[in-house]
């Protein structure tokens, strides 16, 4: 594996199917699966029992189907078919990535590419939607942004603000001046 890699790859908690009120942890490091479960019962014969452990290696883990079976039942195969990949060395980068380096990435597309990158999953639409991103895209495209096109911005969003066309930012702003001297005025 890379080295530049966290130790932990991936963590993700839950509680047991109903109805049993057990907790569970899984933690892929670059080397192990660990699996950890907390009994939680009112029952008498369960208050004793300790928390437990499993540990294996990567290598172990693929063979063995019993912690499989423990996974895909708790979290689902979904997330068995990630654990799976990263203990083959398949990962992600892009999840990997700071949304500030993405932004900066994905400024670069196309409209299209961004319309259909922000499809793809929850963060990148969250990224895709960001005013962040749309700020960077209209910096890109203008020449000059005045400190009355930054406010109206803040008002309206950098997305709309780009996707609005040149007269009707120019009505936009010419409103939002008469309102500002008209609050003036009536504060005087």
């Amino acid at each position: 594996m890379a080295s530049w890699l966290p130790e932990t790859l991936f963590e993700i908690v839950g509680q047991g199917p109903a109805p049993s009120k057990d907790y569970y942890q899984l933690l892929v490091t670059r080397f192990q699966v660990i699996f950890r479960w907390w009994k939680i019962s009112l029952r008498s014969e369960y208050r004793s029992t300790k928390p437990g452990e499993t540990k294996e290696t990567h290598e172990d883990f693929l063979e063995k189907s019993h912690l499989q079976v423990q996974i895909a039942l708790i979290f689902g195969s979904r997330i068995l078919d990630y654990v799976f990949n990263l203990c083959e060395g398949k990962f992600d980068f892009l999840e990997r990535l700071s949304d500030s380096l993405l932004l900066n990435i994905i400024s670069y597309l196309d409209l299209e590419d961004i319309a259909r990158l922000s499809q793809t999953s929850r963060r990148f639409a969250k990224l895709c939607m960001s005013d962040e991103l749309w700020e960077q895209i209209v910096r890109s495209s203008c020449d000059h942004i005045t400190p009355d096109m930054r406010a109206l911005a803040q008002d309206m969003g950098w997305r709309q603000m780009y996707f609005t066309n040149k007269l009707q930012l120019q009505r936009h702003l010419r409103k939002r001046k008469q309102r500002q001297g008209s609050q003036r005025s009536s504060q005087l």
